[in-house]
């Protein structure tokens, strides 16, 4: 598949990502958002429970939930049965 990502796509790709801690500089520059989008996108996935905010010091750090887990299986069958290969992050 070509193109521009949907929603979804970047859903999981900061979900993927944040499995580990990651900063919101490392979150954006990783998924390539701008700090404008990439911000409503972690708020959006924070107020549904599949990112919980970390504080370590005066650093901030997002984490994948549990309940993130669902989404990326989910996403994961759904992109294999439409495109026959599993979703990527694009490089």
């Amino acid at each position: 598949m070509t193109g521009r990502r949907t929603a979804y796509e970047i859903y999981w790709e900061i979900l993927v990502f944040c499995r580990k801690p990651q900063s919101f500089t490392g979150i954006i520059n990783r998924c390539d958002l701008n700090s404008k989008t990439g911000q409503e996108y972690l708020t959006f996935l924070m107020e549904k429970g599949y990112i919980t905010e970390e504080h370590e010091g005066d650093k901030r750090r997002y984490l994948s939930t549990d309940r993130a887990e669902e989404y990326i299986s989910l996403f994961n069958s759904l992109y294999r049965k439409l495109f026959d290969s599993a979703p990527s992050f694009k490089l």
